[in-house]
């Protein structure tokens, strides 16, 4: 029943925060620390793996319609819009499959329970968003140089507490893309990096050498798809519509919590 109740709590913070720009990563690692999930990072960061497989299916769900269009443009034998968005989606994930494949031991300390880090990125993301408000072009296109930029923006947001939504719709902004555009771009091109993780860990043997508890990762699953769906179509339109500035405030205020909370406990 723990381990029901635990997953259930994840699935719940994963489906929710996934969609808005506050790191679900982050949020994960703070509700395991007051768990008292003291989790080596290798594992900690499989459990993360598994609970974002669970919004992927959901943002798949949501937005079936424009995978669907994606995927038809990609097989026509002409180039068109679909196809040249599709490179654009692959220029994007460069920066972070490098450093996912290239750096993944040094990325697992980052989940060993150090929710001071975690609460200092939070903080970090706060300030990105708030700076985000003050631009004020909304005009650029989405060209193979901005889906690069943003894409280096998504490759720091690995870092549990910068949030992966916030940084890169933040930069897209502040690139003068349109935030709906942002928003649709950020959201879709997370998708193949997720597939991408999993197969690799599914190569590598984590998933049969793991000691994770099959109910919470089960549960978790299924709790973030579940919530997942119900947070994209509310939140995208959150998003879209909301100054960033709000977010900022309710990620500042979460990274100092986790501060005090964390100095709290080590006093």
């Amino acid at each position: 029943m723990a381990d029901f109740l635990y997953g259930l709590v994840l699935g719940i913070v994963q489906g929710l925060a996934e969609f808005l720009p506050v790191s679900s990563s982050g949020h994960l690692e703070l509700a395991k620390y007051i768990f008292g999930d003291r989790s080596l990072g290798e594992e900690s960061l499989l459990l993360s793996v598994i609970l974002h497989v669970g919004t992927m299916l959901s943002t798949v769900v949501v937005f079936r319609k424009e995978i669907l269009e994606l995927l038809r443009g990609i097989f026509k034998p002409v180039n068109n819009e679909e196809k040249q968005y599709a490179l654009k989606i692959i220029v994007s994930m460069i920066p972070a499959a490098i450093i996912g494949v290239g750096f993944e031991d040094i990325l697992e300390t980052f989940f060993e329970s150090k929710i001071h880090l975690v609460s200092f990125f939070l903080i970090c993301t706060a300030g990105l968003l708030w700076l985000s408000g003050r631009a004020s072009r909304a005009n650029q296109p989405l060209d193979y140089k901005n889906a690069f930029i943003i894409g280096v923006a998504q490759a720091v947001a690995i870092l549990p507490g910068i949030s992966r939504s916030g940084s890169t719709i933040a930069t897209s902004v502040l690139l003068g893309i349109d935030k709906a555009q942002a928003a649709r771009f950020s959201f879709l091109m997370v998708l193949p990096l997720i597939l991408g993780k999993v197969a690799k860990d599914i190569l590598d043997g984590a998933f049969a050498e793991t000691t994770l508890s099959p109910t919470v990762a089960i549960t978790g699953v299924i709790t973030s798809f579940i919530v997942g769906i119900f947070a994209c179509t509310v939140m995208i339109n959150l998003v879209k519509k909301s100054k960033l500035d709000y977010f900022a405030y309710y990620c500042l205020v979460v990274g100092s919590f986790g501060l005090i909370y964390y100095f709290t406990q080590s006093a």
